[in-house]
């Protein structure tokens, strides 16, 4: 069995394991469309549909999402995240760290799968619905191995204003830069104002880039159009 269909399989098999057994404490599914006229690397204009998951169980958490990219140029592309994270302690509810976690990440694309694995946590900030930290030992497969550092938030303000969005900082290591995304969404939602009873977003997208896919000097600036529904 070679290597990468060994883990592929190992890791599919830690994180079905817990999840038979689990209790779901709770779960939210959404759909999201994106439209944009500043890409980097291919057609600078593309559309992408995003389907996310995420849960919380006894055993820990998970965050899934499948980003299908449709270009105007006729190109397609296809990417995946698959992001367990598994719990090792609760500390007290009057700290500022929640629990720790360990944490895991399958970045599934075209050709390529990268696993990531490392230490992660929730931090306890007011305002916020969840802050996390998460830091990785990357195993790449088009260049050398390397570290990252993820940061994920989520914040409510005013009446029906929501932004969140998420930080990735990725060491140099041969064959890749040093890579920097900051991507944040600041969306209203008008759920009530149409008699929907679960949320739905109207709002922007904001990709800012730097070295993009460990690209030299691949700087991207791209503010999309986001529509965003919970079911």
């Amino acid at each position: 069995m070679n290597k990468k269909l060994f883990t592929t399989l190992a890791l599919a098999t830690l994180v079905a394991a817990p999840a038979a057994q689990a209790k779901i404490n709770w779960q939210d599914i959404s759909a999201t469309y994106l439209n944009g006229s500043n890409y980097e690397v291919g057609d600078t204009n593309r559309q992408v549909f995003t389907f996310e998951h995420a849960a919380g169980y006894s055993w820990g958490d998970s965050f899934l999402f499948v980003d299908r990219l449709k270009s105007d140029n006729g190109d397609t592309e296809t990417y995946a995240e698959v992001s367990p994270r598994f719990k090792v302690m609760d500390f007290n509810e009057n700290n500022l760290f929640k629990a720790a976690y360990v944490a895991t990440t399958w970045e599934i694309g075209q050709g390529f799968d990268n696993y990531l694995i490392g230490l992660g946590t929730d931090l306890n900030v007011t305002g916020f619905d969840y802050l996390q930290l998460n830091a990785y030992r990357r195993s790449n497969e088009f260049y050398e191995s390397n570290y990252q550092l993820t940061a994920v938030w989520g914040v409510p303000f005013a009446e029906n204003f929501y932004y969140d969005g998420f930080i990735d900082w990725s060491s140099a290591s041969e064959g890749h830069a040093a890579e920097m995304n900051f991507t944040s969404q600041l969306k209203y939602n008008i759920g009530p104002m149409i008699g929907y009873d679960n949320r739905l977003y109207v709002g922007v997208e904001y990709a800012h880039w730097n070295n993009k896919f460990g690209i030299p000097n691949v700087d991207e600036r791209n503010v999309n159009l986001l529509l965003k529904v919970h079911l």
